[in-house]
């Protein structure tokens, strides 16, 4: 088992600085499937931030379920974050913002350690990934429009090779390929579950 202070080593050692300026997406929803990132299309940017929870027991990721109700992605796990809106003075910065309006987490309890890989969807948007530590003493405040509910993961779990799966399922019309990590009820799958791919490359690869 991992303990917190070696991942934290680990995080970083291996990941880019917080402020650094991102690269072309490097990953991508495409990686399955024989598409290359990045693609050269027009891409909208977003950010979202793997929360880290180091307190109260093994290094965990806190992940989101999105509402049901919504137009897309309903029902989906994914970390939270959403579109850098021109108000964001940086990527980083939207990646907070969006933690604090999806669970209620202040910005003031959250420790940002790195940036990885951006990562091309097939829906069209580049995405910057951060990871940020979520100190003892916050409270969660879901908002309902956009979240049903928040799980937590273990990083053993997560950053083992082992439960790297690969699913797939037919989109447009085409079957498409993509990464599957199902961890207690909770199915994590396609971009976030690339992302988490990225990340444990980028840390054992």
């Amino acid at each position: 088992m991992q303990t917190p202070e070696a991942f934290l080593q680990r995080l970083q050692d291996r990941l880019d600085p917080v402020d650094s300026q991102g690269s072309l997406p490097v990953r991508g929803d495409g990686d399955l499937n024989g598409a290359p990132a990045p693609t050269g299309r027009a891409l909208r940017s977003a950010a979202v931030i793997a929360p880290l929870l180091l307190h109260d027991g093994p290094p965990r990721f806190l992940f989101t379920e999105r509402a049901a109700h919504l137009s897309q992605h309903a029902g989906q796990v994914s970390f939270p974050g959403g579109r850098v809106d021109p108000t964001d003075l940086t990527p980083a910065d939207a990646a907070v913002r969006e933690l604090h309006e999806e669970v209620g987490i202040d910005p003031l309890y959250v420790d940002m350690i790195g940036r990885f890989d951006s990562y091309e969807t097939v829906t069209g948007y580049e995405v910057q990934p951060f990871v940020g530590i979520v100190r003892p003493g916050y409270r969660l405040s879901i908002d309902p429009n956009e979240v049903a509910l928040t799980f937590e993961a273990p990083v053993d779990f997560l950053m083992n090779p082992v439960n790297h799966e690969r699913h797939s399922r037919t989109w447009q019309g085409r079957e498409r390929h993509f990464y599957a990590m199902p961890w207690n009820g909770h199915y994590i799958w396609g971009a976030t579950a690339g992302m988490l791919k990225s990340l444990y490359d980028r840390l054992y690869g």
